[in-house]
């Protein structure tokens, strides 16, 4: 996934997170939502994992290299918590009780690299 540097910042999301789709279904994950809203925030990628019963919330975070850190460490205190109010908004609208559930990072790298943090952090 060679990203050219004239798309914009938008542009360059969907494709990560359309690279992200690929690989997460490549591991058994069925895709249920993409760029979830609601008032609080945005989840990227919300998938089902069969293997044990779980459903998974992901962020995605794409860097060209890591000069200026890694992509995990732009996923800080305040927005792991937006993610968190809004994984718990999707779970009271779907109704659907899960067994399990977690957050999950995918570091997306331009060598298509791509780092998945499990339980990247927790509530």
């Amino acid at each position: 996934m060679h990203i050219n540097s004239y798309h914009n910042r938008r542009i360059i999301g969907n494709i990560a997170e359309k690279f992200v789709c690929e690989y997460l279904i490549k591991k058994g994950y069925r895709i249920i939502e993409k760029n979830y809203r609601a008032q609080v925030g945005e989840i990227d990628i919300i998938a089902y994992y069969p293997q044990n019963d779980c459903l998974v919330f992901v962020e995605v975070k794409y860097r060209k290299n890591d000069f200026y850190g890694l992509p995990q460490e732009a996923v800080t205190k305040t927005k792991q918590d937006k993610i968190i109010k809004t994984a718990m908004i999707y779970l009271k609208q779907t109704k659907i009780k899960y067994n399990n559930y977690r957050f999950d990072v995918l570091a997306v790298f331009d060598n298509n690299k791509i780092d998945h943090i499990e339980n990247a952090f927790m509530i």
